[in-house]
């Protein structure tokens, strides 16, 4: 009898930086969590790939950037609507760099995002408008991947856009409940992402059950 051959499981461990910690300059509450589930399940996939924020100074997605604006205000960059956020993980500070509780060594892939001074970038694919790749989807196919979990930060925007792309591209897709954690700007953003998630064809399960 012919074996079935396996699946090939990637990790992606989405933005478990330092300003998304409970002590960072864009506080997720509990985010340091995620630094035990995504460490506890590293060992257990075919491929690692890990995604940074890594913005240029004044990015505009910024509040900052804007004068009168405000962290939460909305804008429209490039056709897109962005949400305005305080200054966060730019590129070579300390914030930007991964939580020191992170075990590097299982990381096969980094991937940078939110490079573009004029974009955002939530997803670990693409930017905000879909013009510009990542290249992860290409380590991934390079790796015959064709199943992927999700753990980071935070569950209602990069964890968010990044599991939707996921689908579009025609991957198998887990979220790992205990491994992400929300921003939650509105109560409940977090359970609302997790159910969009789910109705794009994503499974919901416990690391208990990878």
């Amino acid at each position: 009898m012919r074996q079935v051959e396996r699946a090939r499981r990637a990790l992606l461990i989405i933005d478990a930086q330092n300003d998304f910690m409970p002590f960072g300059a864009l506080p997720v509450a509990e985010g340091d969590a995620v630094i035990e589930v995504a460490n506890e399940l590293a060992p257990r996939f075919d491929y690692v790939a890990a995604s940074q924020d890594w913005h240029p100074a004044g990015h505009l997605s910024f509040a900052s950037s804007h004068s009168g604006c405000v962290a939460g205000d909305m804008v429209d960059l490039v056709g897109a609507k962005q949400v305005l956020w305080v200054d966060h993980c730019i590129q070579d500070t300390p914030g930007a760099s991964f939580h020191s509780g992170l075990e590097v060594s299982h990381i096969d892939a980094v991937v940078k995002k939110g490079t573009d001074h004029g974009i955002d970038s939530y997803s670990a694919f693409f930017d905000n408008n879909h013009a510009r790749s990542t290249g992860l989807v290409d380590l991934l196919r390079k790796e015959g991947i064709t199943e992927v979990y999700a753990v980071g930060l935070a569950t209602d925007y990069c964890v968010l856009f990044t599991v939707l792309d996921a689908r579009k591209l025609g991957f198998s897709v887990a979220v790992v409940s205990d491994g992400v954690r929300g921003v939650n700007l509105r109560a409940g953003d977090d359970l609302k992402a997790l159910d969009q998630m789910r109705k794009a064809g994503s499974r919901i399960v416990t690391s208990e059950e990878v």
